[in-house]
């Protein structure tokens, strides 16, 4: 247990938090997944609570940007006209349908929790924005979910969840990630436009490609396409600041190589569970800004037009609160 905990400060303080500690941001975001939002209880992807912080930033060299960015900065080959780099400390929890047996079945999803940091840096141009993104993390019994969900349970008087013996071995994570976004098309009027979105990433928390369309109706559109690429790593709903707002839908495909929630652990043997590689989304949410605030509410659901089984369907359906503010 002492080498865990070790291994669990060594992760986390690996981060720049001296150069977080000396770095002025701009803004600040809370994000709330959960199930419960779209009716279910306690099956899949049951929560998800994330921080984040954000500051305008331009990187001219690789050697100037943080090192979880280094990685991929080779890869950002035009001046951005606006930067953004964010900064996401989050938790993620994952459970199976049966939440009240000590051994659920060996066919469901695992029990696993996942402590994570991403780094990720948009570079925005007036019709297109660039993202490269990083994150590592920790799943297994250090990331804390078993605490998490039981204390919140006890809480709300809602029973405790018996399976977190179960849970996926601990197993330090990462992911990288290089995704492009255009603003496709404007309406005359500005009120509408559609964004499409192409991403890929590799790791072993996941790897995968996905292509989205999302067409959205509001103000402030120029301003804010470029938060649609932050969703994927769960930094944040697609959101506006600085006042406006706007209704959107959009639909989203892909294919997952690998994915630890579902595959196990990488490298030890662990509870697993066959799905569809395949997948189609459907998203739909709302953004909404006044002053240096705003909110974002959204539901997600990507069990659509596919042979997915109830339990897999659970993973991959939620709803979602952000609430943004100035800093």
């Amino acid at each position: 247990m002492h080498k865990q905990i070790f291994l669990l400060l060594a992760l986390f303080l690996s981060a720049p938090h001296e150069a977080l500690a000396q770095t002025e941001f701009n803004w600040s975001s809370l994000t709330w997944d959960n199930d419960a939002f779209l009716g279910n209880d306690d099956d899949g992807y049951t929560n998800g609570m994330y921080v984040a912080l954000y500051q305008l930033k331009e990187y001219e060299h690789p050697s100037n940007a943080p090192w979880l960015l280094r990685p991929l900065m080779w890869s950002l080959t035009e001046k951005a006209d606006v930067g953004l780099n964010a900064y996401t400390f989050g938790q993620a929890m994952i459970t199976p349908q049966n939440t009240e047996t000590e051994t659920p079945s060996e066919d469901d999803l695992p029990y696993s929790g996942l402590l994570l940091l991403n780094n990720s840096y948009l570079s925005i141009h007036p019709n297109y924005t660039d993202k490269i993104s990083t994150t590592i993390g920790i799943v297994g019994p250090l990331s804390l979910a078993e605490e998490s969900q039981k204390t919140i349970h006890k809480w709300i008087g809602s029973g405790e969840p018996k399976g977190w013996d179960t849970q996926l071995k601990n197993e330090l994570v990462f992911q990288l990630s290089r995704a492009r976004a255009y603003r496709s098309w404007v309406a005359d009027n500005n009120y509408w436009d559609l964004i499409t979105a192409g991403e890929v990433s590799i790791g072993t928390l996941s790897s995968g490609i996905n292509v989205d369309l999302v067409l959205r109706f509001g103000t402030a559109l120029e301003h804010s396409y470029a938060t649609q690429l932050l969703n994927s790593t769960r930094t944040t709903n697609p959101t506006v600041i600085g006042g406006g707002g706007y209704v959107y839908g959009g639909i989203s495909a892909g294919y997952l190589f690998n994915q630890i929630f579902t595959d196990g652990n990488t490298f030890t043997d662990s509870r697993s569970m066959d799905y569809d590689h395949e997948k189609i989304s459907a998203m739909l949410g709302v953004a909404y800004s006044w002053g240096n605030y705003s909110i974002s509410l959204a539901a997600y659901d990507a069990s659509i037009l596919t042979n997915q089984s109830e339990k897999q369907a659970g993973l991959t359906q939620y709803g979602t609160f952000t609430f943004s503010f100035g800093l």
